[in-house]
């Protein structure tokens, strides 16, 4: 696809439209933090031609329609949190950052609904809303930097979607701009809708390629008033997976979480963050998180599931049942990611998912791969649902041209191994231009095509987000 560039006598109509402080352009320093994601990789970023703050739906429908005058991309981004590329402007043009677009615009008690701007911190919703006794649960583990409007642009999970799901149960309605610059709202305060295709949930996880979202309507639902979690050790990771539906079946429980994590990730970050638990003979870890409304079910709940391990092949059991021990368990899952940069800053952090029976088997599979490949690949992430992050690590000895044709090797065969699973590519992180070229493993040709088609419908000159999730002639 071909587009036309940036002139300065474009960049004079777009301020006109956003102000001239809300338009960063012929600055390169300043552009290079919307250059790229999170993706540590820098073949995946690209320079935009400029960078645009709107603060309105009705400055974006400005923007769209120009950029369809002139046939330029427009990408657009929330945080740049995410681990796809999905923000990144790989035909160059405009980006499209919604930073400045940052309102809780409404709580409304009465239909336990909040409606908020894409960039609100997601975070920030349960800041605000907790005083009302109320919570939004259809969050990310990245709370703290990412925006609302790219977890719905990428359905984004977490470890709590067990128990709640994922982001698109969540949302009720969005106020958004089309690929041609029409600014129309989808669903609003009501639990049932359906008249006609449900366009609401088809924006949901489209990546930022089939329209621009303004505002978000969220459901809010009573915040629990107590919580525990449990870390459990185990031998094998076939026992940390088998406790998983022992737990919900014999049990009768529904954990808010069941988080994973092998013998490498969670012996590197106990290291890491130089913690004394009597971890080092496990080859397993789960961390299960209750919640509710009366602490002393919490603590049945609990009992019973730690006999469940127990009876199950689990070496221990530790209970965490106020916040400074809650603290001191989470904080060994939330710095897998950051124990491993110490390692090696060159990581390819993939967001695989396989039904649940199947992560033992997977991850023998794993094994298999890095003895082949002579590579560390620590694997956590969501027992709960099936969704691992599956971490191929960088030998620091390695050259950068040898980690590439390493990778280049090594994810088609874990994908594949993936699909004979039953699984697929990614759970929460998406496709964007990352994992592109591994859609065809698991996806067949007439899925991909009816796709494009949809796309090709929403946006017949292809300036949204162009060269994400597949290519367009």
């Amino acid at each position: 696809m071909k587009y036309n560039s940036i002139t300065p006598q474009i960049v004079d109509e777009l301020k006109q439209i956003v102000g001239e402080r809300n338009v960063i352009y012929d600055d390169i320093e300043a552009m290079e933090a919307y250059s790229h994601d999170e993706v540590a990789e820098k073949h995946y970023a690209h320079m935009p031609d400029v960078v645009l703050k709107p603060t309105s739906a009705e400055q974006i429908s400005k923007i769209v329609k120009l950029a369809n005058k002139y046939k330029i991309p427009v990408t657009p981004r929330g945080a740049g949190s995410g681990l796809s590329g999905g923000a990144v402007p790989i035909c160059g043009g405009i980006v499209l950052s919604v930073e400045k677009m940052n309102k809780i615009l409404e709580i409304d008690t009465q239909n336990l609904m909040a409606v908020v701007e894409p960039g609100v911190v997601t975070n920030e919703i349960n800041n605000v809303v907790k005083e009302y006794g109320l919570y939004y649960a259809g969050y990310p583990m990245s709370v703290e930097t990412c925006y609302v409007g790219g977890n719905v642009a990428e359905n984004a999970g977490g470890g709590k979607a067990i128990k709640y799901g994922v982001t698109a149960r969540y949302i009720m309605g969005l106020e958004m701009v089309t690929p041609e610059g029409d600014i129309i709202t989808l669903g609003g305060k009501r639990v049932k809708d359906v008249t006609g295709y449900n366009l609401l949930h088809l924006m949901v996880g489209s990546e930022g390629t089939l329209g621009i979202f303004t505002k978000i309507i969220v459901k809010l639902q009573p915040m629990p008033v107590a919580t525990a979690d449990l870390l459990v050790l185990f031998n094998s990771v076939k026992e940390a997976i088998d406790i998983v539906p022992i737990i919900m079946t014999n049990g009768k429980i529904i954990p808010t979480s069941i988080e994973f994590m092998d013998e490498l990730s969670f012996k590197t970050s106990c290291e890491y963050l130089n913690e004394k638990l009597p971890y080092q003979s496990a080859k397993a870890m789960l961390l299960i998180e209750l919640d509710g409304d009366n602490m002393d079910i919490i603590e049945s709940q609990y009992e019973t599931i730690g006999e469940l391990c127990m009876q199950n092949g689990a070496i221990e059991v530790y209970v965490a049942d106020n916040a400074t021990t809650i603290e001191r368990v989470w904080r060994i899952r939330r710095n897998v990611a950051e124990a491993w940069k110490l390692v090696s800053p060159h990581q390819s952090l993939e967001d695989i998912v396989v039904p649940i029976s199947e992560i033992p088997t997977f991850m023998d599979r794993l094994a298999e791969l890095q003895t082949k490949y002579n590579i560390s690949i620590p694997c956590y992430g969501h027992a709960g649902d099936g969704n691992l992050h599956v971490t191929p690590v960088k030998d620091p000895e390695w050259s950068l041209d040898k980690w590439y044709d390493t990778l280049n090797k090594l994810l088609p065969e874990m994908y594949k191994i993936v699909a004979n699973l039953g699984g697929t590519i990614s759970g929460e992180h998406g496709i964007g231009h990352k994992r592109k070229p591994y859609m065809p493993l698991v996806l067949k040709d007439t899925e991909i095509e009816l796709m494009k088609r949809i796309k090709k419908a929403f946006d017949p000159n292809m300036i949204l987000n162009p060269g994400k999730l597949f290519d367009i002639d």
